[in-house]
């Protein structure tokens, strides 16, 4: 089959580009919007369609913000103040209270669950003054549903909030009309497409899903490890210290070989913590320091070593802390691939497959730790090597 011809610059196949509809709006905003990995390659996005009409815009894509130089000098404009347009505690109605001057608006784009994660996540993004606005209109986004009637594509949004921001609410309608041919092109394409009349034959099963090799051939080389940290409540404090590691566990499966290390926390001691990790505030205030748990765990792990944990937060905060930690394996991605279905948490995966175990440590990092170990054992002895 030949492949279909691409446009370049909507990134869409030819037969629907939209690009003839695209007008270019200068503004005095400076417009920077964070992309979430999992909507760049979306054809029914709307971010890069915006960043193609805004020809002073920035887009980004990540999920880690904190040390992104291109953020860190868009933010430092003090010409144009940075505020982030995402609804919470505080947040002025931009609509309504209008900023003195030009600003440098953030726009965070994915779906409302992506969203609130990558601001949640990023601290840098929680200490901005916030913006929010109630829609003056419903969405025209009829391809893809929203979970709110008050919710709204990337680039409505931005309709809505240059056309007050820059005085010209009727001149930055024109950001709909690439939008609309888009979402009439989709609406077309889904009726004209041809309908099956007749059932397919299926063909042969699918082969299960193969474990990696990290599971089967070097199998002794696994160490399992969890993570639990001083957080402060996100939606409470946005001016909060940054999470800091404050308990490290960690496995080799094929042996027993077990770590645990308690760090004093070095920030001040969020009311939930002791909570969360289970661990009591005399515990974490005698414990020793972050240095000597780096130490500590580099002297258990060998160069041969594969970390594995359960999704990125753990291993990213021993990073974000100061540590040394090679590029892991995502237990929480492995889980989705050979179920394919909802689990829910940690936990939950690991009563699917049998009673809980005796923890591994201390607190909740011992708890998730052995359930780590549980659903490592079972897909073992479940899957194909």
């Amino acid at each position: 089959m030949t492949p279909r011809a691409v446009c370049s610059r909507c990134r869409r196949a030819q037969s629907v580009c939209y690009c003839h509809k695209i007008s270019q709006l200068p503004t005095k905003t400076k417009v920077v919007i964070l992309q979430h990995p999992r909507e760049r390659d979306k054809a029914i996005g709307t971010a890069r369609m915006a960043s193609l009409c805004l020809p002073d815009s920035e887009l980004h894509v990540g999920v880690r913000w904190g040390e992104h130089a291109a953020l860190a000098r868009a933010l430092s404009d003090e010409t144009r103040p940075a505020g982030l347009l995402f609804p919470g505690p505080g947040a002025k109605n931009i609509l309504a209270e209008r900023p003195p001057g030009p600003i440098t608006l953030v726009v965070v784009d994915g779906t409302w669950s992506q969203a609130k994660t990558v601001v949640r996540d990023n601290p840098i993004l929680q200490s901005l003054p916030r913006y929010a606005f109630a829609t003056p209109e419903p969405s025209q986004y009829r391809i893809r549903k929203e979970p709110n009637d008050q919710f709204v594509s990337t680039i409505e949004a931005l309709m809505h909030v240059l056309g007050v921001l820059e005085g010209d609410p009727a001149g930055f309608r024109a950001l709909l009309d690439p939008f609309r041919a888009m979402v009439d092109m989709q609406l077309h394409c889904q009726a004209t497409r041809p309908q099956r009349r007749f059932r397919q034959e299926r063909g042969p099963r699918p082969e299960r899903p193969r474990l990696p090799t990290a599971l089967t051939s070097r199998f002794e080389d696994l160490v399992c490890v969890v993570g639990e940290a001083n957080a402060w409540p996100y939606k409470k404090d946005a001016n909060h210290e940054p999470d800091e590691l404050v308990h490290w566990v960690a496995v080799r499966v094929a042996t027993g070989e077990r770590f645990e290390h308690v760090a004093a926390p070095q920030n001040r001691l969020s009311p939930n913590t002791a909570f969360h990790a289970r661990l009591d505030e005399a515990t974490l205030a005698a414990a020793g320091s972050r240095a000597a748990l780096f130490d500590a765990f580099a002297a258990f792990t060998r160069p041969s070593d594969i970390i594995a944990a359960w999704g990125h937060y753990g291993p990213n905060l021993y990073r974000e802390c100061g540590g040394t930690l090679e590029p892991h394996i995502d237990l929480r991605a492995l889980c989705q691939r050979l179920v394919n279905k909802k689990f829910g948490s940690l936990e939950d995966a690991a009563a699917s497959v049998g009673s809980p175990r005796e923890p591994l440590g201390m607190g909740r990092g011992g708890v998730r730790l052995s359930a780590l170990v549980q659903l490592v054992e079972h897909w073992r002895a479940t899957y194909p090597r």
